[in-house]
């Protein structure tokens, strides 16, 4: 099989396991709350991540700037998603999904302000694409026509988390180069972990998941295994294919998101948010050029 075609599935595996991901945080945010269906779907995420390591034999020397950088990877992380399912908790899946793609403009801010990095023409374009079509999609058109200008539901939680995702992508890039994609993923996920169980208790949220079904239970640990799986699928594929190729396919995860709720969830888009989440998707994959 070539490099070519192994490269598109690689990417196709990590879309849709993202987007399956973040479908499902907002089907159980709405559910049960945002907290446990993020705490238990990474608890559960990290248990995978572990078993990989050990089928995969891993060894860990771990730099003192990856040590001292894991930490803040797995705080930002944390509250991106925090966020971000807060968001989903309190608006519509669709429109959150295509909000939280300014996590790509937040990223390429961050490294052309702090790491040197500079955008091509493509992803100028891309950048303007995101914002124009978040912003679209993120403005609730019929308060507009009755009341005057407003955001929909979990906006401004959505562009939160994307803000420290932003913040994440970055950090994690260098932990990364450090000690690997594997030992990356598990310093963080185990940070996440310790992060969430202290936020749990600071803040008085709830985890235990007594008073839910088995189904949901299960559905919830699948959630933390299937985005194991998406950042297993694509990094292995940066290793072996080609990332002009793999990284733009993952990245439009918002498409199987968005498609899941409109089928799933009947969510409604007017036409004008519609056209903004297109917009978005299309942007996000031209930033990756």
């Amino acid at each position: 099989m070539s490099t070519t075609i192994i490269s598109i599935l690689l990417g196709i595996g990590g879309m849709v396991g993202w987007g399956i991901y973040d479908f499902l945080g907002g089907v159980f945010s709405k559910k049960i709350g945002s907290f446990r269906s993020l705490f238990w779907s990474q608890l559960m995420g990290l248990g995978a991540i572990l078993l990989l390591t050990l089928a995969f034999k891993t060894q860990f020397n771990i730099p003192l700037l990856a040590l001292a950088l894991s930490p803040l990877a797995s705080i930002v992380y944390s509250a991106g998603y925090l966020f971000f399912f807060k968001g989903f908790e309190k608006g519509n899946v669709s429109i959150i999904a295509a909000t939280m793609n300014l996590w790509a403009v937040f990223t390429m801010l961050f490294a052309f302000l702090f790491m040197g990095q500079r955008l091509s023409a493509t992803q100028t374009l891309g950048v303007f694409l995101i914002l124009s079509g978040a912003t679209l999609a993120a403005i609730d058109w019929n308060s507009v026509k009755n009341q005057g200008f407003s955001l929909s539901l979990g906006v401004r939680e959505a562009v939160l988390g994307a803000f420290f995702f932003g913040v994440f992508w970055n950090i994690s890039e260098i932990v990364s180069e450090e000690v690997g994609w594997l030992a990356s993923t598990v310093l963080i996920k185990i940070g996440i972990t310790i992060f969430l169980l202290v936020f749990s208790y600071v803040g008085k949220q709830e985890i235990k998941l007594t008073d839910i079904s088995a189904r949901t239970k299960f559905a919830i640990l699948f959630m933390g295994v299937i985005e194991v799986a998406a950042v297993a699928l694509v990094n292995y594929g940066l290793t072996i294919g080609d990332a002009i190729l793999i990284t733009p396919i993952a990245s439009a995860l918002s498409i199987v998101t968005i498609l899941l709720a409109v089928l799933f969830l009947k969510d409604k888009v007017s036409t004008i948010q519609g056209f903004g989440i297109l917009m978005a998707i299309a942007g996000i994959t031209a930033t990756a050029f």
